[in-house]
């Protein structure tokens, strides 16, 4: 079992191994109930009672169900980097365009499978509905620390610019895939694809 990412929004950390599990235990329920009753219906009891654990064990870690949520975007990243980089094994050093697919595919792969994910993913959508900047900017940042050294690129001003530019017309685009298709219509992909790569051109070439 993979530890789960310390949030920042966790009341208390995890130390030993039980309570790590416990914790990971919540936020599978958690993201189960997301997808099955919603953000509003959420409630930390259901959590509890899904996870199998006292209603303390909920409140031990998280105040409320906005930082549930936020835990579990958390989780969402730390486990979309993981994906990438295990994507990026595969490819050749430098390959750009092999990094951008690996980045797409990725997201749309857990947009597709991971429970919860469709309703916070990374965070964008706390509290559901919203999109805000701040976590597609935590993305960019992983992103560049993750791809520059592969793509032998200083991760400077003008890189962390085309990364998040790149990340926020992503992001906006497979949103609007999502709403035309639930699984994601695959010409707005096609064309998500093609418009990142004549972006990402003038600078990664």
């Amino acid at each position: 079992m993979k530890p789960v990412p310390h949030a920042t929004s966790l009341r208390r950390a995890p130390v030993q191994r039980r309570s790590a599990e416990r914790l990971t235990r919540i936020l599978d329920a958690c993201a189960e109930l997301l997808d099955e009753v919603g953000y509003d219906a959420l409630s930390t009891r259901a959590v509890a009672e899904r996870a199998g654990v006292p209603i303390g064990s909920v409140y031990r870690f998280f105040g409320n169900k906005r930082q549930m949520a936020d835990a579990l975007a958390q989780r969402n990243l730390e486990r979309y980097v993981e994906r990438v980089t295990e994507r990026m094994k595969e490819a050749r050093k430098g390959d750009w365009r092999a990094a951008m697919d690996a980045v797409l595919d990725e997201y749309l792969g857990m947009k597709r499978t991971a429970p919860g994910f469709s309703l916070v993913d990374f965070g964008n959508q706390i509290p559901v509905g919203a999109r805000q900047a701040e976590p597609n900017t935590r993305v960019a940042d992983r992103l560049i620390h993750l791809l520059s050294g592969y793509l032998g690129r200083t991760p400077d001003e003008e890189l962390r610019r085309v990364f998040l530019v790149a990340v926020e017309t992503a992001d906006t685009l497979v949103q609007l895939a999502f709403r035309v298709d639930p699984q994601g219509d695959e010409a707005i992909v096609h064309e998500t694809r093609e418009l990142l790569r004549a972006y990402l051109r003038r600078v990664l070439d």
